[in-house]
């Protein structure tokens, strides 16, 4: 079915099984904040050369509802939702339903996402560019399952700064992954945008982060979360945290960031008994790989930003009640109310580093140029039984982490055990850490 370009506010979009063919020119649903197109199940969007769906940054949404097996081909997608609107939200498949296909598009200058992702959603040979929150954010209330991101362009999102805007929020980056079990994310270009690039956070599980070029992000490139078993391989990293390293005071701002995350056998899924991150290369980012654990952030504490979420390795027992003042400091809530950042093995990357190329703001006094395995001394709340230093030496010496095997040139700086705790390399290759053998520091 031909659609004209002009106001296709009345068009019968609901027509299952329809493939709807959008003439070149620009197209717009009408001047209601909720004038959208619902779909049939089964149908099909493409658009033709030069055909443009506008929001008219009246319309908060393109595409919405419930219906599966949507595939939306070569259209370009705008100016959705006012500044400001749909935080949290996005503008097609914005209901997160399953099975929707989303290819050869561009998603560019809408308010909250360009796209929604729920369950079997792939998402491929797309641009997501200029939104105001996010390229894609994966979420759904069930959390979705077996995601395929490939060969997408990724850049200069966040353009409203929620950051900024709503301190704290954990809402931002080139895409963001929630509670999402199994995902592929290979071949995309991530760059340019105004806070992370690619951020899971919590309960991922699953993923093949593998053959992505990650550029030019303004905070980390990429953020792994409260979460488990993946594979970080044979990606690029270059030019990644320069924006914000230099205003993270005491932390330091690195090319991957894994927080409280790393393998455990008992969450199914593959990568079960390796958290890899191999075969990568990283130039000139502001950091390089950062291994972290917040001694005060496990299930049902106060400092749980995920709150409400418990971890995925014994979910019958582990629970936000179970994890309580009376149990946590006993067998097995001790060890299992946490998210544990382990089993992680940084091997055969190639790390280059050179501060002039960083900027002048590139010091060791603003934490460029580190790596490190790190937690802090464990302080809050009054029950917590990791008060101390008791997870510095679980996540230093005790949870299997090991950086192995790669290739270091530059002056590259190391933290150990203690956040703000730099060693020298001598000191980090030796008893008790013996992180880096096999690996090679030059310059």
């Amino acid at each position: 079915m031909t659609v004209p370009a002009g106001d296709d506010a009345n068009v019968n979009w609901n027509q299952p099984g329809q493939t709807f063919w959008f003439a070149p020119g620009t197209h717009t649903l009408g001047g209601g904040q909720y004038s959208q197109i619902d779909p049939a199940a089964g149908t099909t969007f493409t658009g033709a050369p030069g055909a443009v769906l506008d929001g008219q940054h009246t319309n908060l949404y393109a595409f919405g509802g419930g219906a599966t097996h949507v595939r939306i081909s070569y259209l370009t997608v705008q100016n959705f939702g006012p500044a400001g609107a749909n935080q949290n939200e996005g503008v097609v498949n914005h209901d997160s339903a399953a099975n929707w296909t989303i290819d050869h598009s561009t998603l560019r200058g809408n308010a909250g996402a360009g796209t929604m992702l729920g369950s079997d959603n792939t998402l491929s040979y797309d641009c997501l560019a200029d939104n105001q929150q996010y390229g894609f954010n994966a979420y759904s209330a069930s959390g979705p399952a077996h995601l395929v991101i490939s060969h997408n362009e990724i850049a200069g999102n966040d353009t409203y700064n929620w950051e900024a805007r709503s301190p704290g929020c954990g809402c931002t980056g080139g895409g963001k992954f929630w509670s999402v079990n199994g995902a592929v994310v290979t071949g995309n270009w991530v760059h340019g945008n105004h806070s992370q690039g690619l951020w899971a956070d919590t309960n991922n599980r699953g993923f093949d982060i593998s053959g992505n070029d990650i550029e030019d992000n303004y905070g980390y490139g990429l953020i792994y979360e409260i979460s488990y078993n993946a594979q970080i391989k044979d990606n690029v990293f270059a030019g990644n945290g320069l924006g914000a390293g230099p205003h993270d005071q005491g932390f330091p701002t690195a090319a991957i960031y894994i927080a409280e995350s790393g393998s455990d056998a008992r969450v199914p899924g593959p990568y079960g008994t390796t958290f890899a991150i191999t075969g990568n290369t990283f130039v000139n980012n502001w950091g390089g790989v950062i291994l972290w654990e917040n001694s005060n952030r496990y299930c049902n504490s106060p400092a749980n930003t995920s709150s409400g979420y418990c971890t995925l390795v014994d979910p019958a027992t582990i629970t936000t009640s179970s994890c309580n003042a009376q149990n946590i400091a006993h067998a097995p809530y001790y060890a299992d109310c946490r998210w544990k950042t382990q089993n992680v093995a940084v091997s055969h990357n190639r790390f280059s580093f050179d501060p002039a190329a960083v900027g002048s703001a590139c010091t060791p006094k603003n934490m460029c140029g580190f790596q490190g395995i790190f937690s802090e001394y464990g302080s809050y709340p009054s029950w917590s039984p990791y008060q101390g230093t008791a997870v510095e030496k679980h996540i230093a010496e005790q949870q299997g982490n090991r950086f192995t095997a790669n290739t270091y040139t530059g002056p590259w700086r190391f933290m150990i055990l203690a956040e703000g705790n730099t060693v020298p390399w001598s000191t980090w290759r030796a008893a008790p850490y013996r992180q880096d053998q096999a690996s090679t520091l030059s310059g």
